[in-house]
């Protein structure tokens, strides 16, 4: 080989390397960064995630998913999770563009949970309540027999504890891969939100972005406080489907946490930062006057 050739091959191999360096490069910083759906800034994904998940130019709220939710919340290391192994079947055998157990394999494999709601117990400034914490990231927290189910068994055990609980939705409503099945669960999650009401236990939910569907017509608004994330969505029906059942444009601001407020369908809308707080005061005031309840009796 001569010198000349040598020296081609160099620059030849340096040029590949820096094509490398730069490849990998870029794939680092699309992790470094990301970009606000609603303002389209470019955040430091560190600084985000310091800041609640929350946009910090235009507060927009980015969704999240139910582990990071508990983190958020509950006092650390107090998270007790119950009915983790209750899984869905296929009683229906059902496949629209894919089997349904494909689906369930999949979803599970995104977000390592069994469906898409977690159960338990934790506390809140050192306060005890029950939780359910729905993540929309498995099958956009469709309510299937299991999550009917699972919130259920929770309001049952807090009814016997004795404890507040607070139910966090995130799902585009009923999975219709279940059929009437899901239907049912809306029936057996109100029943059990009335037994609670009986005992006189406090019954909270946050409506997270989004809330549609059976589960805003179960036990999503049939809360004794019904809070609603700031700038959350919410509703029944989608956007599209009212708008082409009335033939009217609708308000720009529909359906969302602002205009339920507006209209007196949620009692409260929490910016993300204020939420702990918010929650862990109504826990207090409530344990408060049932206290005073129980000796005005005696």
């Amino acid at each position: 080989m001569s010198l000349k050739d040598w020296f081609a091959n160099r620059k030849k191999r340096r040029l590949e390397t820096a094509l490398v360096d730069s490849r990998v490069c870029d794939d680092e910083l699309h992790k470094l960064w990301v970009k606000c759906y609603n303002c389209n800034s470019s955040l430091i994904s560190k600084d985000l995630d310091k800041n609640l998940l929350v946009c910090p130019n235009c507060d927009y709220h980015f969704r999240i998913n139910a582990r990071t939710r508990i983190e958020q919340l509950l006092d650390k290391t107090s998270f007790e999770e119950i009915n983790a192994k209750i899984s869905p079947a296929d009683p229906l055998d059902f496949v629209d563009t894919e089997n349904y157990k494909n689906r369930q394999k999949k979803a599970k494999k995104k977000t390592g949970l069994n469906d898409a709601v977690i159960t338990g117990f934790g506390e809140i400034d050192g306060q005890k309540l029950a939780l359910a914490v729905m993540d929309f990231e498995y099958m956009g927290g469709s309510m299937g027999s299991v999550v009917g189910e699972k919130v259920t068994r929770l309001i049952e055990a807090a009814i016997e504890k004795k404890l507040p609980i607070l139910a966090i939705t995130s799902s585009g409503g009923a999975r219709m891969q279940e059929s009437a099945l899901s239907l049912m669960q809306m029936a057996k999650t109100s029943c059990a939100v009335a037994k609670a009401n009986e005992e006189k236990i406090l019954y909270m939910t946050l409506l997270t972005e989004p809330t549609f569907g059976g589960v805003t017509a179960s036990f999503g608004t049939i809360g004794d406080i019904i809070i609603a994330e700031q700038g959350a969505r919410i509703g029944f029906a989608g956007r599209r489907v009212i708008e082409q059942t009335i033939r009217q444009k609708l308000p720009s601001d529909f359906q969302t946490a602002e205009y339920l407020m507006k209209y007196g369908q949620v009692d409260m809308i929490s910016h993300r930062k204020e939420l702990k707080n918010t929650i862990s005061n109504i826990i207090k005031i409530h344990a408060k006057s049932t206290k005073h309840q129980k000796k005005s009796k005696k």
